[in-house]
């Protein structure tokens, strides 16, 4: 199976600076033409969480529906602002699992079954402490759940290549290039982390200009194909 899978930090649709304009993000996305796309800071921040990407607009603009989950609150579209948008024919199948995370903020993962991989969609801590016991349990837990297929995608907001990456040492990190900030790149804070059994084809940064101004993250993504079951 040969897939497109990406990740993107939405930034609640505000861009940089707003206003809110979640169709600008919707737009990257189609132009992405992902079969799966991890998403962070799907939801505004305070209150009820509710969504600040609109469901109603997905399928309309992207082709692509939300994993069905239970959600934050009642108006929210994701679990701690995250959520997988996918090819609905993947969609029938995917299994979801929630899974909290340690640190001194609240977080949590999202892990979904498509065939013989378990692609885990993650936002970690701005703490070096809380990203690090983060990645240990998320290790920990993918070792459980993959059966040897795993991939990690998302703002895993680390900046340094030589530290806070240990628990990932059985997996290959790949940092696409940099994605933050969007209208400047020069951090890499969104990555992947992948089984040594999935062939990693592509990967690279969607660096437009409607990229750079529909968030404060550039999109990254990954063509990958999967060992036979």
């Amino acid at each position: 199976m040969k897939l497109r899978i990406a990740s993107y930090n939405l930034h609640k649709g505000r861009g940089m600076t707003g206003p809110h304009a979640p169709e600008r993000n919707l737009q990257v996305i189609a132009e992405l033409r992902p079969d799966i796309i991890t998403l962070q800071e799907v939801d505004f921040r305070l209150g009820a969480r509710p969504e600040a990407l609109p469901r109603a607009l997905i399928s309309e603009l992207t082709g692509l529906e939300p994993i069905q989950m239970r959600t934050t609150g009642e108006t929210s579209l994701g679990w701690h602002g995250q959520s997988i948008l996918m090819r609905p024919d993947l969609a029938r199948d995917a299994v979801i699992r929630r899974l909290p995370l340690p640190g001194i903020e609240p977080r949590g993962a999202l892990a979904v079954k498509i065939g013989n991989l378990t692609l885990i969609g993650v936002h970690l801590g701005l703490a070096r402490s809380s990203r690090r016991a983060q990645l240990a349990r998320l290790a920990a837990k993918a070792s459980r759940l993959a059966g040897g297929s795993v991939m990690m995608m998302g703002d895993f907001n680390e900046w340094r290549e030589d530290r806070g990456l240990e628990s990932l040492e059985t997996l290959r990190v790949i940092a696409p290039g940099p994605s933050y900030p969007a209208p400047m790149p020069r951090l890499r804070l969104d990555r992947i982390a992948v089984s040594h059994c999935v062939k990693v084809l592509a990967t690279g940064v969607a660096d437009t200009p409607l990229a750079r101004r529909a968030s404060d993250h550039l999109p990254i993504w990954a063509e990958i194909t999967l060992p036979s079951a």
